[in-house]
């Protein structure tokens, strides 16, 4: 069980990135700003990375499943 923590752990912050992306976006600027320095950062962009993040961690879930069987 612990071979799989590091994974578990890593869906947990995909998870948690995403859902603050989507209820808190003002609070992610700037850190976005920062993130993707040669373009400006946008809600939009936010939102689709929040998005992504939710998918990435969506995957991981199933992937951590079907390891743990």
């Amino acid at each position: 069980m612990m071979n799989h923590l590091g994974l578990c752990l890593f869906v947990q912050f995909c998870l948690a990135f995403g859902v603050a992306g989507l209820f808190w976006p003002e609070k992610l600027m700037p850190f976005f700003e920062i993130l993707m320095f040669p373009w400006t950062a946008s809600y939009r962009g936010i939102w689709a990375n929040s998005i992504g993040a939710i998918a990435l961690s969506l995957l991981l879930f199933v992937r951590l499943l079907a390891a743990v069987r």
